[in-house]
């Protein structure tokens, strides 16, 4: 997809009016990385980890994982000196439920207590 293609997705895009996808199902890398761009944040291994965990644990569960959960997968995948909330809020500034969740496509929580 060209980069001119690329940028006129995302107003096609079904989101609400904090620019959460209203379904997941739309979700694909290339819109993750539009999304992410529209925050400010360029993704890097570390994002995307976060990112593929929150997309997988909703296809397992249905609902969006806790940052608690989160950060027990990150403790169990590198130790407990990366599975830190100061980790996570360096990689998403504003928190985890909103810019995380966002860009994994996940509709907007509907209880924001992802981010404690």
């Amino acid at each position: 997809m060209t980069a001119t293609a690329q940028a006129l997705r995302l107003p096609r895009i079904a989101r609400d009016n904090e620019g959460f996808l209203l379904d997941p199902e739309d979700w694909d890398r290339e819109l993750a990385l539009e999304l992410a761009s529209e925050l400010g944040i360029d993704m890097t291994e570390s994002h995307w980890e976060i990112v593929q965990f929150v997309r997988d644990y909703y296809e397992q569960n249905q609902t969006v994982p806790e940052l608690r959960t989160v950060l027990k997968f990150l403790r169990e995948k590198h130790g407990k000196e990366v599975a830190t909330r100061r980790h996570v809020y360096r990689l998403f500034p504003y928190g985890f439920g909103q810019q995380a969740c966002k860009i994994a496509g996940m509709r907007k929580p509907l209880k924001l207590m992802l981010d404690l």
